[in-house]
């Protein structure tokens, strides 16, 4: 045995070392591999990503037909509006059609088909290690064609998020990865759907971190944006280039202009929330009635239809309503018709099950709203410079951000999808207001909720964490007493019981040579299952690797799960020499100290102190005057 800075009669040496041929560190072959692993995921990534911007040309074509066969009795792949059909009360069976179809699909096919897209893809992510089913990748886009292109009041974007998703997910189920990568590909198969779709790549980026990773890390991120970059570049080819939304040019509004958005963004909030509240309220409905589920697409198709009859402006997809709302042409009858019965008909669709998304209902009702405050704002503050296409563009964004809470994403958005940056400034304050309303008013999301009353709860902040901040060096236990390889187990019971100070729950062993041979627990060590006249190099169980000063307690805690073990040794990074021991106990002090310090309150500039040390030292400056008068 051996005290540190000691040598004992059998001369272990005091510096202990790693054989050569010793398991290395984790860092020294990890870095590598990952950067190998993100570029093969990164590669995968944007092959998904070119797949989902044919498919998502092939869904705009299919939702086209539908609308063409049900509302024109064409065979056509042309974009058409639903509004234009000639049907009359028989306008109100066709979204009943849609339903039944849908219903069936859902009953046959799989009941994941039903909902907008993001939420049962934020639901695999966390409960199911990012699985879907592969049928969902072909299921999904039919059912949505369906269902929009009978009318339903969706956008294309939720089922091609939820295509993209179910694709990237199937990928991964093919192909040997773990499941955190194959969250990135669904993730990146989601967002180059959307990105393929809206052209906007920076704001499907931006989605992937709010609503869908979780985390912020280059092996996430690259494979992500280079999907959207994809997606986006599908989007030119696919599609015309430009923005999906093209408005007149603005310019940059001034501080009253400014406040009265901030106060159109606090209204948009309190809407946000409301909305969010009935569309769960209507869902709560329909799982009460007496009739079995497959039948409420076409209870909610009913609804569509007669809402459709009154204002066919609410049928389909109507990325044409939102064009037009944001020209500031459109009447008072047409955009209050837009912000309250695109509303009913869309929360009736969406509460009833069917297949949909989102984010185009948002954006028309919220810049229908956002228009509607703007008007009432002009009436009020002539003089204010509030223009129309400004406040129907915050009032779509701040929609998305009260109801999603993706402020990042809804701002971005905005920009890309009209190309004005100019607008930057009110969207900011909008889209903030909004959701410091939502987020004080409701405890989820028109995204999250669905899901957390299945008891999935869904992370509701990015904190960095806090054992990647923290080196081994800063918990490291230095080794004071080395165990010799070649003692009996009795020898060192001895020695420990008449030497209580040194008394550990582990141990160093070396051999005489000083080569590391591994770490003894004292509970194995004082076991009465061993025989007291074998050397305790026979209790070793295996060689632990090792982790250097300059480690992070992240890596330590990943290798003591994966090894199954309580302790590692810590080495030098030049010379290999054994410095140190880091235990599982030591990271959870350190880790619980760290959460303290952040939450504690403490006062570090007292203002009470500053002020007397103000009021003393004119004292003494008074006092000191006094002095050079009397003189």
């Amino acid at each position: 045995m051996l005290k540190k800075d000691q040598a004992t009669p059998g001369g272990i040496p005091i510096s202990v070392s790693l054989e050569e041929n010793f398991a290395p560190t984790l860092n020294e072959a990890k870095n590598h591999s990952d950067k190998k692993r993100l570029l093969y995921i990164s590669m995968l990534a944007v092959g998904i990503a070119a797949v989902i911007s044919g498919v998502a040309k092939l869904l705009v074509y299919l939702i086209n037909l539908c609308t063409n066969l049900s509302f024109h009795h064409q065979f056509s792949f042309a974009a058409s509006s639903p509004a234009t059909n000639n049907y009359g009360l028989w306008v109100i069976v066709v979204p009943v059609i849609g339903g039944v179809i849908v219903g069936l699909m859902a009953l046959y096919g799989s009941k994941a088909i039903r909902g907008h897209g993001i939420p049962e893809a934020m639901e695999q992510i966390l409960t199911n290690k990012s699985k879907i089913k592969p049928a969902i990748t072909f299921l999904k886009p039919i059912s949505a064609a369906i269902s929009i292109g009978t009318g339903g009041p969706f956008g294309a974007e939720g089922p091609i998020i939820a295509t993209g998703g179910a694709f990237g997910s199937t990928v991964g189920q093919l192909l040997k990865i773990s499941h955190y990568e194959r969250k990135i590909l669904l993730a990146a198969g989601a967002t180059a759907g959307m990105a393929a779709i809206f052209g906007s790549p920076i704001a499907a980026i931006f989605l992937a971190i709010e609503l869908l990773l979780f985390e912020f890390s280059p092996r996430s991120i690259l494979p992500v944006a280079l999907a959207c970059i994809t997606g986006a570049a599908g989007h030119h080819f696919f599609f015309e280039a430009g923005p999906v939304f093209p408005m007149p040019a603005v310019a940059v509004p001034g501080n009253e202009a400014l406040a009265v958005y901030s106060v159109i963004g606090i209204i948009i909030g309190f809407l946000s929330a409301l909305i969010t509240k009935i569309v769960y309220f209507i869902e709560d409905a329909f799982e009460k009635l007496p009739v079995h589920w497959m039948w409420w697409p076409a209870i909610g198709g009913l609804g569509v239809g007669i809402v459709g009859y009154f204002a066919p402006r609410t049928l389909g997809v109507g990325y044409e309503n939102i064009t037009a709302i944001l020209s500031g042409q459109m009447t008072l009858q047409v955009i209050l018709a837009l912000c309250l019965l695109k509303f009913i008909s869309w929360a009736i669709a969406l509460g009833s099950g069917t297949s949909g998304g989102t984010l185009a209902p948002l954006l028309t009702i919220g810049g229908a709203a956002g228009s509607l405050l703007g008007m009432a704002a002009i009436s009020l503050f002539p003089h204010a410079g509030v223009v129309l296409p400004i406040a129907a563009m915050i009032g779509m964004s701040a929609m998305f951000a009260g109801a999603s809470r993706a402020l990042l994403t809804s701002i971005v958005f905005a920009i890309e999808s009209t190309g004005q940056v100019n607008a930057l400034l009110p969207l900011l304050a909008a889209c903030i207001a909004a959701y410091f309303i939502s987020y004080f008013l409701m405890e989820n999301t028109i995204m999250t909720e669905k899901i957390a009353r299945r008891g999935v709860q869904t992370p509701y902040s990015y904190e960095p964490d806090i054992l990647d901040r923290l080196t081994v060096e800063q918990v490291i236990n230095e080794h004071d007493f080395v165990l010799s390889a070649d003692s009996t187990v009795a020898e060192v019971r001895a020695w420990l019981q008449a030497n209580k100070k040194a008394q550990r729950s582990y141990y160093v062993v070396a051999t005489a040579g000083g080569i590391f041979q591994g770490v003894i627990s004292a509970s194995n060590l004082l076991s009465t299952h061993h025989a007291t006249d074998q050397p305790i190099s026979r209790l070793i169980k295996r060689k632990p690797v090792t982790v250097t000063g300059d480690d992070r307690l992240k890596t330590a805690v990943e290798l003591m799960a994966k090894e199954n073990i309580d302790v590692l040794p810590v080495t030098a990074p030049q010379t290999k020499e054994i410095v140190g021991l880091v235990s599982y106990k030591d990271i959870l002090g350190a880790y619980k100290h760290r959460i303290e310090e952040y939450e504690e309150m403490s006062t570090h500039i007292s203002l009470k102190r500053r002020t007397l040390k103000i009021l003393l030292h004119g004292k003494r400056q008074l006092t000191t005057l006094r002095h050079k008068e009397e003189a």
